[in-house]
């Protein structure tokens, strides 16, 4: 479904991402794992419209989405859920939602689907009325995905989905990915949270300083000394 082709990323003369390549096959939920700095989240913007890489290309359905304006991706399916949620803090959760439905690929059955996010987050649905600026942060990351499922996405993009939650947050919102994936929707993740997420996922790509280093089926990724090591802590045992 999609392929990232050699991707490099520059910032002036900063290297953010260099030639990285990455595949995520139809129904599948693959995870971009590395420290901060890494490149992650260059890699999903580039795929998301947001930066424009200085080479390389990224091919959606056989189509080069450099080639089409960042507006389009949502009516190829392509949903964003970026770092730092970019809900509408002023406007209701019910509005928020609401605008994920707008794109035209979304309009025919927008009604059932708000019912299956509500379902999805029941604290939405508790809090259809209040204003999205005044929840917390782990509610206002569900109202982020919720906004992006409105969308009818083909492709979920979710860049740090538990970043700065509490820990019980963190595994509502894991909970909800879980249930997400069941529907058989792709879902490219990056994530600081390496043992929830390889737990979850079902390829991994692993970064470093701009480049992927280590690619495969999350649970071989998982059982790697070295990544255990440097991702995970603990020892093997631990793991299993």
């Amino acid at each position: 479904m999609l392929e990232i082709r050699d991707v490099t990323i520059t910032y002036g003369k900063h290297v953010a991402l260099d030639r990285a390549s990455l595949t995520a096959t139809q129904g599948r939920m693959v995870a971009i794992l590395g420290a901060n700095g890494a490149g992650k989240s260059s890699l999903l913007g580039a795929v998301g419209g947001r930066i424009r890489p200085a080479s390389g290309d990224i091919l959606y359905r056989g189509k080069s989405l450099l080639r089409l304006p960042s507006h389009r991706l949502v009516e190829e399916g392509i949903a964003l859920v970026p770092e730092g949620r970019g809900i509408f803090p002023a406007m209701t959760v019910a509005d928020n939602l609401a605008l994920g439905a707008l794109p035209a690929r979304a309009g025919q059955g927008a009604a059932a689907r708000m019912d299956e996010v509500l379902t999805l987050f029941p604290k939405l649905a508790q809090r259809r009325g209040q204003i999205a600026g005044t929840m917390s942060g782990g509610e206002q990351q569900m109202v982020a995905i919720g906004r992006a499922l409105m969308s009818n996405p083909d492709l979920l993009l979710l860049d740090e989905p538990s970043l700065g939650l509490a820990p019980i947050v963190v595994k509502e919102v894991f909970a909800a990915l879980a249930r997400i994936r069941a529907t058989g929707l792709t879902i490219l993740i990056v994530e600081q949270n390496a043992r929830a997420t390889l737990e979850l996922a079902d390829d991994a790509y692993l970064m470093e300083v701009g480049r992927i280093t280590k690619s495969g089926p999350a649970a071989d990724i998982k059982s790697d000394p070295a990544v255990i090591r440097a991702f995970l802590g603990g020892s093997l045992a631990e793991t299993r």
